[in-house]
């Protein structure tokens, strides 16, 4: 064998961090070094204040990450800061340096129009420009000294040129790469409805399908025997009335696996599973379908115990109980002919157990073959937060051990097994 052969394929890796963490973290450490340029630049070379620079460095650098929850409050906290900031200069001592933004504060309100735009829309992003220019056009009136040489009011006049023209590009940037996002959004979403959909339609035809089939052949061939059961006795006037009377029970029985048969097709044929079913055998049935068996000349035992919580139990329940006992007696009549067969249901508050015992078949079965008989009736066990096991004896025998909570349990846990109650009394006879 191969090395390659021997490599097992790798499962996809959750990445560690994913991109809305990573986008966080950068936002942060873009703050974290805007901050901690703009602080002292604009004490050392503008001459602020060092509280001022401070204060008002904190309430500029900030405003991107406060923008994330609280998109109006870090409007205004920067729209304060970044209109002070600027008044807050030795005219002495800046009008060498670039004003009213300087190189940290211009990056800083470039990052808040970009975040406004992407988070917020174009709107919020809009009104985060439109301010920012407008603070950075009235600090000239208010501060006339800073422009009041030729060279001073041309540095001034390029700044908000750059100014202005950066922010307005990151605008247009951060609207259009939203959009874009959006529109993947809308497109992934569009994908899975359809994917959906298609799955949906897939499933409809497949039970149309299934249900044309059993109405085409099982349908008919129960029909059929129906028929020719029931006309027994008038076509075949020699027969006695033992054999007529077991005719009769035949058609009876097939008329009602048509009836079944109908309603399974109204469920497999209706799209919004709201067909309209009639009622379901239950627990009080057994004992009617044991006897069917008794009369196909089988020995069933029988017991049902606690019938007052056996009638509480929910429908779901009942037609639980009911499908695994008439499974279990299928399979040990196909499986193990003429042996006896006992059928013992128990019902608490919390649980039905059930218990189908057969003893080992006296001779060989015609038609050892499986089928979905036992994976159908775990799937039921499970579907209501039970258990369900089978499988031969020691002594050759077969067993099945059923348990159906009557009440759903939150923690998942499935309530005993039922050959810990029904196994002291297995020796018993009915």
């Amino acid at each position: 064998m191969t090395d390659m052969a021997r490599r097992r394929p790798r499962a996809a890796r959750t990445p560690w961090i994913t991109r809305r963490t990573a986008a966080l973290l950068a936002l942060c450490a873009a703050t974290i070094a805007l901050f901690a340029t703009l602080v002292p630049l604009q004490t050392t070379l503008s001459g602020t204040p060092l509280a001022l620079s401070f204060i008002l460095g904190a309430a500029v650098c900030a405003a991107p990450l406060v923008s994330l929850t609280r998109p109006r409050t870090a409007l205004v906290m920067f729209s304060a800061a970044a209109f002070l900031l600027p008044l807050t200069v030795d005219s002495a001592r800046a009008i060498s340096t670039p004003w009213p933004w300087s190189v940290s504060a211009l990056l800083t309100f470039v990052l808040f129009v970009g975040v406004m735009t992407f988070i917020h829309g174009a709107r919020l992003g809009a009104y985060t420009l439109i301010i920012g220019v407008l603070s950075s056009l009235i600090a000239p009136l208010l501060r006339p000294d800073m422009v009041a040489t030729p060279g001073s009011s041309a540095s001034a006049t390029a700044v908000l040129i750059v100014t202005s023209s950066v922010a307005v590009a990151m605008y247009l940037i951060a609207t259009l790469a939203a959009g874009r996002l959006r529109l993947g959004a809308e497109l992934t979403r569009e994908r899975e409805h359809s994917a959906l959909e298609e799955s949906r339609r897939a499933l409809v035809e497949e039970r149309t399908r299934i249900a044309r089939e059993l109405h085409n052949v099982v349908a008919h061939s129960m029909s059929v025997i129906q028929v020719q059961a029931s006309t027994a006795r008038y076509r075949l006037p020699e027969i006695g009335d033992v054999a007529a009377s077991e005719f009769d029970d035949i058609a009876a029985t097939a008329r009602t696996s048509l009836a079944e048969m109908r309603r399974m097709l109204g469920v497999l044929r209706t799209e919004d599973q709201t067909a309209e079913l009639a009622p379901q055998h239950g627990i009080d049935d057994i004992p009617t379908l044991v006897d069917s068996i008794r009369r196909a000349g089988v020995d069933v035992g029988l017991a049902i115990e606690g019938g007052q919580a056996a009638a509480s139990a929910g429908a779901a329940v009942q037609i639980a109980a009911y499908r695994i006992v008439q499974e279990a007696l299928s399979n040990a009549v196909r499986h193990s002919p003429g042996a006896r067969v006992t059928v013992r249901v128990h019902a608490d508050p919390g649980a039905v157990r059930i218990r189908v015992h057969n003893v080992a078949a006296p001779e060989t079965p015609n038609d050892p073959s499986g089928g979905y008989g036992l994976r159908g009736m775990r799937e039921r066990a499970e579907l209501l937060g039970g258990s369900l096991r089978a499988g031969p004896d020691d002594d050759g025998s077969w067993t099945v051990d059923a348990v159906l909570p009557l009440t759903s349990d939150p923690s998942g846990s499935v309530p005993e097994h039922p050959s810990a109650v029904l196994r002291a009394t297995d020796r018993e006879t009915t």
